[in-house]
């Protein structure tokens, strides 16, 4: 699965898609999860400024997000977006256009104070045709907008995280689109309160150790070093300690339900292997990678790998490194025995994120970037227990 690169590259920019949400919800759920949204999880203040984008799918939610902004005193700024415009942009936009230094809009979002962004992507196949070159270039022309939003430590909320119940999600998962809408909501409807305990609890712990191992029955063994590192949390609120962090730490993925950490450059070692994966739609089997000092030196899969591997060989230097380890919390999110259904925030799996680890607080900014998702790992931190098995410990 590939949801961090595309938000990072995009969410402030008005064609930009990656993350999907909200449709299923009762209507009558909509203004609650709005002033949800705007006064827990995106902290907005009195006199912020505050781009809510999204597709008119959502056109409703959308309003009732800005009325929300306005009731805290601080000012909405809407945009949408739409498959049709985000292929349009690749297909019809001239090259130097396209890749153009994005320096207007840096003068423009350096007046936001926050962002909620709601994915209005429908087709995750929409641009697998078009130049892998193109694409990366077209990435590589935004990463000044990117870091300088890093930099500000503007509030971002991004909704979908991998989950929204598409028809087409729930085709690749193997579920209804009905029992992917459950899990999605259930999801979203956490206890942000006990979450963050537990989120502060196991960033606690990461926080303490030296180096992570990875094992899986599966043959996965991956050793890594996090002394220094370090460790932030996606628990669904922007807290005042986030915000005095800054970066990385002002940015919530819904559902929450992730601690992540960049490991130390050049110490990743071993293998890691998954029996699926998704990329633009593509299922991904018998995935492997294998690290040396930090670094991919082997790619494989037994099918469907022909995307994924397109797309790493055009990509900027940054994308052979192993760039996070993550280790999911909701216990709202439940894989359905027999399905394919994958999530990285669902409670003890654990992700290998290949490239970009700027969203995580690293400083690679690389186009490329990659999950790999496996369910019963066991994660060890300088020899102790984390996750057994797949199952949280603390």
């Amino acid at each position: 699965m590939n949801k961090k690169i595309s938000i990072l590259v995009a969410v402030f920019i008005l064609w930009g898609s990656s993350f999907v949400l909200i449709g299923d919800s009762p209507q009558s759920d909509k203004g609650k999860l709005a002033e949800r949204l705007v006064t827990q999880c995106a902290n907005v203040k009195e006199g912020d400024l505050v781009y809510i984008g999204g597709g008119l799918r959502e056109k409703e939610l959308l309003e009732d997000l800005a009325v929300q902004v306005r009731k805290v005193g601080a000012v909405p700024v809407l945009t949408f977006g739409s498959d049709r415009l985000t292929r349009l942009m690749y297909t019809e936009v001239p090259d130097k256009y396209l890749f153009q230094p994005p320096d207007k809009y840096m003068k423009l979002f350096s007046l936001f104070n926050a962002g909620i962004s709601i994915d209005f992507n429908e087709d995750s196949k929409l641009l697998a045709d078009i130049p892998r070159e193109r694409i990366v270039a077209a990435g590589k022309a935004d990463v000044p907008l990117n870091e300088m939003l890093y930099k500000q430590s503007v509030k971002r909320v991004s909704i979908g995280n991998g989950l929204y119940p598409t028809d087409e999600l729930a085709r690749l998962f193997g579920i209804s689109r009905e029992k992917l809408s459950q899990i999605f909501w259930s999801g979203v409807n956490v206890d942000y309160d006990r979450l963050q305990i537990t989120a502060d609890a196991v960033k606690k712990f990461v926080s303490s150790g030296k180096s992570i191992r990875i094992t899986n029955p599966n043959g996965t063994d991956l050793k890594l070093n996090i002394s220094g590192r370090t460790v932030l949390t996606s628990d669904g609120i922007i807290s005042e300690a986030d915000l005095k962090q800054g970066g990385a730490a002002c940015f919530v993925w819904l559902p929450a339900g992730e601690v992540y950490v960049p490991p130390a450059a050049g110490s990743a070692n071993g293998k890691f292997f998954v029996d699926h994966e998704f990329f633009e739609g593509q299922e991904i089997k018998g995935m492997s990678v294998e690290f040396k000092d930090g670094k991919l030196v082997s790619l494989t899969a037994q099918s469907g790998l022909e995307s994924l591997k397109a797309m790493y060989d055009a990509a900027d230097p940054g994308k052979e490194q192993l760039g996070v380890v993550d280790i999911g919390l909701n216990p709202n999110v439940r894989l359905v025995p027999g399905s394919r259904m994958l999530s990285y925030v669902a409670e003890g799996v654990v992700s290998v994120w290949i490239g970009n680890d700027a969203w995580a607080g690293g400083s690679n900014f690389s186009t490329f970037n990659a999950s790999m998702t496996l369910p019963g790992c066991t994660v060890e931190v300088d020899g102790k227990v984390l996750v057994k098995d797949g199952k949280l410990v603390l």
